[in-house]
């Protein structure tokens, strides 16, 4: 991965493309944010506060150019996950195929992963599902942090047990993002700009709705592609209605996850890891937007599922390594035909979003049933079994 992303100046490679946004928007970013400010005016800048200290992270390393130092932090995230998911796998009863997953997936996204800050944004979402089991209280502040970062951590406490365990790990979450935004405000000044930014998004082309609109269009519709707010979006008619029904369908996703919660009746050790890539790969199948990047996300917490023998998601853990495979050509081997619609990259992109569609489903049949049947929940470890009370009630 760092051999390509050194020679990411290859046509085959995007031509320069890839190394591009940290060199140039991330280190704009850097210059605005050494200011104390956040950059409010610009379109580009669509991240929470928590983005903040890690796009200054590179100063740690004083001795580097900042892509240098960015991209050598990535890896310092990357084997950090590889530790914990290692040292996890390691435990009675566990296993180190997610180790081994991780290993072998992430460099199949190419040198994109090292050049954007989502491996970090990961990490935080690993260690915060492999603190559970020993401590709710750091569950919930690693994803606090994680969602200051990116938002979509905070969807890893959605399988915390029923109990104890869930309003430990909520209460600690809540505590640790109240004071580390408190923190951020007294430090940097637009700390919630980014909430005007997100609300002027389109639909990207590499969304479930930008294939739609890629196929009308290999069908004669008018629309085109437009760059706007760091990203290639479709613009023309009917695009309002398709990111609508994108939200409408993310609104869906949450209804079902609750009802999930609701109905659910076993908890296994495995059942928090399971919830939490089911609940990320759906707000990611509906979402507006699908970067490449997202990839790292689904990667990352299908590793932490496979780290538990119990798991559900194996069959899911495939068709995303699939799924990130096609993502490599989709960005940046054929990026060029993708933009501009032709059949090869309308292909690329319903063969990729099919494969995550798949994925989207059989996690959620299988979560459901997992937490649903006493037969397929083995012996349940403390700190996820209920009060004596409510287990007389379930048998």
């Amino acid at each position: 991965m760092l051999w390509l992303l050194i020679h990411d100046d290859l046509p085959l490679l995007g031509g320069g493309a890839v190394a591009r946004e940290v060199q140039r928007l991330y280190f704009r970013w850097y210059g605005v944010l050494t200011q104390g400010a956040f950059p409010a005016h610009d379109t580009l800048w669509q991240y929470p506060p928590g983005a903040g200290p890690v796009l200054l992270s590179p100063a740690l390393l004083p001795t580097l150019t900042y892509f240098e130092a960015f991209v050598a932090l990535t890896l310092a995230a990357d084997l950090l996950i590889l530790l914990a998911l290692t040292r996890a796998g390691r435990r009675p009863g566990r296993s180190l195929r997610g180790g081994a997953y991780w290993t072998a997936s992430l460099p199949l996204l190419l040198p994109v992963p090292l050049a954007r800050y989502d491996v970090q944004v990961t990490a935080f979402a690993v260690i915060s599902l492999l603190t559970l089991s020993r401590s709710p209280r750091a569950c919930g502040a690693f994803a606090a942090l994680g969602a200051l970062v990116k938002v979509w951590p905070a969807l890893v406490l959605l399988g915390t047990p029923k109990g104890p365990a869930t309003r430990s790990a909520w209460m600690s979450a809540t505590v640790t993002a109240t004071a580390a935004l408190a923190l951020l405000a007294a430090v940097f000044s637009n700390p919630f700009a980014f909430v005007r930014q997100q609300g002027g998004r389109g639909v990207q082309i590499e969304s479930f709705g930008g294939t739609a609109l890629s196929l009308a269009t290999r069908a004669g519709w008018e629309g085109r592609v437009r760059y706007r707010y760091g990203a290639m979006e479709f613009v023309g008619p009917y695009v309002t209605s398709v990111a609508a029904l994108s939200l409408a369908l993310t609104a869906v996703a949450f209804g079902l996850l609750l009802l999930w919660r609701v109905r659910a009746r076993y908890w296994t050790e495995a059942t928090p890891f399971d919830a939490a890539l089911t609940a990320v790969l759906l707000f990611t199948v509906t979402s507006r937007v699908i970067s490449p990047q997202y990839l790292v996300w689904l990667l990352g917490l299908a590793a932490v599922c496979l780290t538990s023998r119990h798991t559900s998601q194996r069959p899911v853990a495939w068709l995303l390594l699939a799924a990130a495979a096609v993502s490599g050509l989709d960005y940046p081997v054929l990026y060029s035909e993708v933009v501009h619609c032709t059949w090869t990259g309308v292909t690329v992109m319903v063969v990729r979003n099919g494969l995550l569609a798949a994925a989207a489903v059989l996690s959620f049949v299988r979560l459901w049933r997992s937490a649903r049947s006493a037969a397929a929940a083995p012996p349940v470890p403390s700190f996820v079994r209920s009060p004596p009370e409510r287990e007389l009630s379930a048998s």
